[in-house]
């Protein structure tokens, strides 16, 4: 039996299953608001990076078209007044960061090269009956247009009603490469936190700041101020607080040169909820619809863990599309038992990390200051950004963070590494 699949959405979600589906053989449109030449004119989507396991994924797609951009591994930050936490970790395979006005065209061309269909108008809550009319089945992947409401939220995996965080986010030129091209994760207590991600831009390699600022903190003042109405003001302000809070990065700074990566679309701010819904929901006509990407899963992005559950989702989904002819209950029962350990994996450690850097509790502090000790600690802890489900199982609670550093750890001393260092701000 021929099928037939509409995906709402464009993102991440949408364009891996599109193109899976392709590559199957399996008739996919793809229905979004804006065409491929339209993206390099748009405020800045994010500042997304994709792990090792999302490229291999691309790799298999024939869409990873920056196969030597990558990073190599994270250095850490954790600004404890008078002993500091810092280290550097390895990934084992590169992870990757593109301009998400870069890659999705691509990827969209990519599609549309292979013969995908890409209809470009608005889907909204009442447009998913007809297409389900038309489609055997459907799959949003988007909140715009009022979707984000139409489906439930899973009460037990979304705790917060509101953002947890106020951001600042943008693509930055000015800043120094470290020793080795990498991510670097900062934690100011009680302030916020900041995630420096090596970012390929349209005028080459840039650097993404995503500031997670705490409400009320002494950083939010990031997320209110406009770039626009004062660039010189905004400069001024951020190497501020990159002095006073993450020292690890401003010490790269050359401040003449530090400035937007592009224009004043490189900046984007405001706040995000984190919420999981209900993977599927039955429309008038009585066929269903899956959620997949942000539709069904939203995450803060102090982890970086968005784009790369949505790829994992997506590919799950793609699966079980080419696999199954029929999209019952049971059907999207098999999509959501597969996908839930990486999901709500990825979802539980976000939220737990939201949570516990506001205070930073001591067994987080020992934890952390145990990594950071030894070599082999800190590769494994860097490379689980991958495998948010076996990080999870590590913070879940004190006594399995205890049991993995037992489990793991070599005994290697500071010695042996040079970065690592506590007690002593570099």
């Amino acid at each position: 039996m021929s099928k037939r699949i509409a995906i709402v959405g464009a993102g991440t979600a949408g364009l891996h299953l599109g193109l899976y589906l392709n590559e199957k053989g399996i008739d996919a449109t793809i229905f979004t608001d804006r065409r491929p030449e339209e993206y390099a004119n748009v405020r800045l989507l994010n500042t997304v990076a994709h792990h090792s396991v999302t490229t291999v994924r691309e790799d298999a797609l024939g869409v990873n078209h920056w196969p030597n951009d990558g990073y190599f591994g994270h250095y850490y930050y954790v600004g404890i007044p008078g002993m500091p936490i810092r280290f550097y970790g390895d990934l084992a395979k590169p992870s990757r960061a593109v301009d998400y006005r870069i890659l999705l065209p691509t990827l969209m061309q990519d599609f549309l090269d292979r013969g995908g269909r890409i209809e470009y108008r608005d889907v909204g809550v009442d447009d998913l009956t007809d297409l389900s009319d038309a489609y055997d089945l459907v799959v949003v992947g988007t909140g715009k247009g009022g979707l984000g409401q139409k489906f439930a939220r899973d009460e037990q995996s979304s705790p917060f009603a509101d953002p947890q965080r106020q951001l600042c986010v943008g693509l930055f030129k000015g800043i120094a490469e470290p020793e080795t091209r990498a991510v670097t994760f900062c934690i100011s207590p009680g302030a916020g936190e900041m995630i420096e991600i090596p970012t390929v831009s349209f005028n080459g390699h840039s650097t993404a700041l995503v500031f997670e600022n705490h409400i009320g903190g002494d950083l939010e003042i990031l997320a209110k101020t406009r770039y626009e109405d004062d660039p010189q003001a905004f400069r001024q302000l951020m190497i501020d607080k990159l002095r006073k809070h993450y020292p690890i990065t401003a010490e790269r700074l050359d401040e003449d040169e530090f400035d937007v990566a592009n224009s004043h679309l490189d900046i984007l701010q405001g706040g995000v909820t984190p919420a999981v819904r209900h993977g599927h929901i039955k429309l008038d006509n009585g066929k269903l619809a899956v959620l997949l990407g942000d539709a069904h899963a939203t995450v803060d992005p102090v982890l970086g863990q968005g784009g790369n559950m949505a790829s994992y989702a997506a590919h799950v989904l793609g699966e079980e599309i080419t696999n199954s002819e029929v999209f019952d209950e049971l059907f999207c029962e098999r999509v959501d038992a597969r996908r839930a350990n990486r999901v709500l994996g990825a979802t539980r450690w976000t939220n737990f990390m939201l949570t516990n850097l506001r205070e930073l509790p001591n067994d987080f502090v020992e934890f952390l200051g145990r990594v950071a000790m030894d070599r082999q600690l800190a590769d494994r802890f860097t490379d689980n950004f991958n495998y948010p489900e076996t990080q999870w199982d590590i913070f879940s609670s004190p006594e399995n963070m205890v049991a993995w550093i037992e489990a793991n750890e070599t005994g290697a001393e500071e010695t042996e590494r040079p970065f690592a260092q506590t007690g002593a701000q570099s």
